[in-house]
Parts: C-alpha cells; structure tokens; sequence
C-alpha cells in the first residue's frame, strides 16, 4: 500500500510535514516529469519557468494553497518553483502529448541528469447513485491510468486544517491533491482531457482544483465555484456527493461545461462528452484507447442487473477485455517509457462511510484494501 501520511495544522506546516515524510517520493515525481517535459522539448529549468508563472494564479485562488506548497518544498528541501511545476504538470504538458518525441529529447534529458536531475531508474472514472448501490450510499470509483514509473511516488494524504474540514486524497507527491472526498462526503476524480486551446492563456492548474474542490459542500457547489474559474488546460473532474448528486466538470481554457448523467452510472474517459467542448477535442494517440474504454465501461454498468456493490465496480476495472487498451491496462512494453500508460492504482469510494478502497497497482494483480477519512474503517 502507498504510505498514508497525516497533515494538520496552518497551511505552511500542513506542507512542511508533506514534504518532509514524502521527501524521497517527491525526488521520485520530479525525476518522472523532468524525463516527461525533456520527450515534450521542456528542460526542467523551462518547467520551473512555466511552473512559477501559475504562483499569482494560485495565491488568487487561496493564499492558503499556496502557503501549502511553499510548505512542502521547505519541508522537502526543493525549489519551490519545482513543487509549483509538479502542481501545474498538466497545464506545462502540450496538448499534442503523448505523440511523437521532440527532436532535442535525448539532448535535453542528458542536460537535466547533468545539472543533477534524477532519471528514471489517465483514467476511467464511474459515479453510482445511492439508489442504485447495495450500501445505500454513493459509489464514486476510478482506474488512474499514467505512467508506471510515477507509481513509485504516489501517497495517501489524511489532510485536517485548521478551521476542521478534512480530506483523503490519493496523489502525486508534491501535489496537493487528486482522487479523494471530504469529511462531507464529497468526492472527486480526475480524467485527463486534450483541447485545441490548451496553453492558450494561463489558469487555475487542475491538481490545485481538485484540492480547492476538497473544500466544497457538494456537486452543486463545487459547480458553482467552478465556474467562476479560468483554467489553461483540459481536464474532467468526475464528482459525486452523499447525497447521490453527480456531475462530470469538463473545462477548458474556453470555460466549463457541465454533464450529466441518465443511467444508473455516470462514466467518463478522456474525451469530451459535451458537444460544445467536442468540437475542440485535440487529436488522441490511439495508445490512449478513450472511445473503446468509455464503450466498453458504459457496457458494463448498462448490463449489471440489480444494484451495484464496491465489489461490482471492482471487477469491472479490473475489465481485461480488449488486452494493453482495456479499462484495466497493462503496460505495452512495445511503447516508449514516456507514453506507456498503465493502471497505477485503482480506487473505489463510499462516499456515505467516508472509505476508499485503493488497489495500488494493476488492479487485476492486487487486492484492494480499505483506507477511512477517520482512524477506523466503518463496519
């Protein structure tokens, strides 16, 4: 299991206690994007450029957040303006990523080893409604599809601030936030998406969203919070609270669109649902494989007979039905490194218990094992 780390107080404690427990997984993320940004053209001294522009931005949206990640570079002895490129990973990546490497990638990535960064040694998301679950409560499940080499950093953050809200969050270390819910019972995923606008102007990096959104009531608000946002990039963010309320936020540097859905399951993939979003969908490598997982996961839960159980949604992600492009996805060792995706890790939410339920690897070769916002897993 990844390791489980517990973050309290001010904001710039609550970062410096991240970065001090998740040091050396935090050494493993920049050592993952610095060879990611050098396939896309980027140095990781240009990374820190573009990272450092997004500080104003997301001072704007909570000063806390910001005090955060200054916190974890000091706690992990980093360049703040590296946490800052972590945070903004997405927005920093082109929109043509994964396609072809840049010219200069080898030069690039031996100028980042010998400046003395390390080397190397997105996602199909479901919503189930209350009325539609045998626990009665709303069932919000992701497989989180990236690069394998970044498993190796991945962490579980318990997080309590000071005013009393807290959060479970399975991310990135370094990053504020990505799959998790909040001790209201609102929970979020994040499915990756690619627009013609993406890098357009700059905007609220998403991992800094989904923190933000950590801090809402409900769908209905984090809605309305949303959409007074502007955003650089694409992304989706799959949201569901115990209520049984669902909503898929796709944004864009063109705005926020939201979707709903009429099943008994909301699914998503990493394309845009929305047809006025479509229509700016940037070309997809087919390694990606997001119409035959969002057909096939919409298959699946439209065919399940009788309510859905965290068992139920276990098993289909761990769906193997169409080989290395399936929901469940092995790594395709005929891919370069830098665009081998696979399944890191699969997570399953009762958002009613407050529990995560978290596979930490391919999720057809592991377990899952519970993980409570609270000290104990509920009964």
């Amino acid at each position: 299991m990844f390791p489980l780390i517990e973050i309290s107080g001010n904001a710039r404690e609550r970062g410096q206690q991240h970065g001090r427990e998740a040091k050396a997984r935090i050494a493993r993320s920049i050592a993952t994007y610095a060879r990611l940004f050098a396939y896309c053209g980027i140095d990781w001294q240009g990374a820190q450029r573009l990272g450092a522009g997004y500080r104003d931005l997301i001072g704007d949206l909570d000063h806390a957040l910001l005090a955060e990640i200054e916190g974890i570079a000091a706690g992990s002895g980093r360049n703040v303006d590296e946490i800052l490129a972590l945070n903004a990973r997405t927005e920093i990546l082109p929109p043509s990523y994964p396609g072809n490497p840049h010219p200069e990638q080898a030069r690039i990535a031996a100028a980042n080893v010998k400046s003395g960064v390390p080397d190397w040694g997105e996602c199909t998301s479901v919503a189930v409604k209350p009325a539609q679950s045998t626990t009665g409560t709303t069932l919000l499940a992701q497989n989180w599809d990236w690069l394998g080499a970044q498993r190796a950093a991945l962490v579980l953050l318990r997080v309590r601030d000071a005013g009393g809200m807290s959060c479970l969050t399975l991310t990135e270390a370094g990053m504020l936030a990505k799959i998790g819910f909040n001790r209201r019972g609102f929970g979020v995923c994040l499915n990756i998406l690619r627009s013609s606008d993406d890098g357009s102007h700059p905007g609220v990096p998403v991992h800094v969203l989904l923190r933000a959104l950590l801090a809402r009531d409900s769908v209905a608000d984090a809605v309305a919070f949303a959409s007074t946002l502007s955003f650089g990039a694409s992304s989706n963010v799959l949201c569901a609270d115990a209520s049984g309320d669902s909503a898929a936020l796709e944004f864009s540097p063109r705005g926020l669109e939201v979707v709903r859905g009429a099943g008994a399951a909301l699914c998503h993939t990493n394309h845009f649902l929305a047809p006025a979003a479509a229509k700016h969908q940037a070309s997809l490598a087919p390694s990606l494989s997001t119409f035959p997982r969002l057909e096939r996961i919409t298959a699946l839960t439209s065919a399940h007979s009788g309510k859905f159980s965290p068992a139920d949604l276990q098993r289909m992600l761990r769906d193997e039905s169409d080989g290395y492009l399936s929901i469940c996805r092995r790594p395709d060792p005929s891919l370069a490194p830098e665009v081998c995706i696979e399944t890191v890790a699969s997570v399953v939410m009762d958002l009613g218990k407050r529990v995560m339920h978290i596979a930490p690897d391919v999720p057809s070769k592991v377990e899952f094992t519970p993980v409570a916002l609270g000290e104990a897993v509920p009964a």
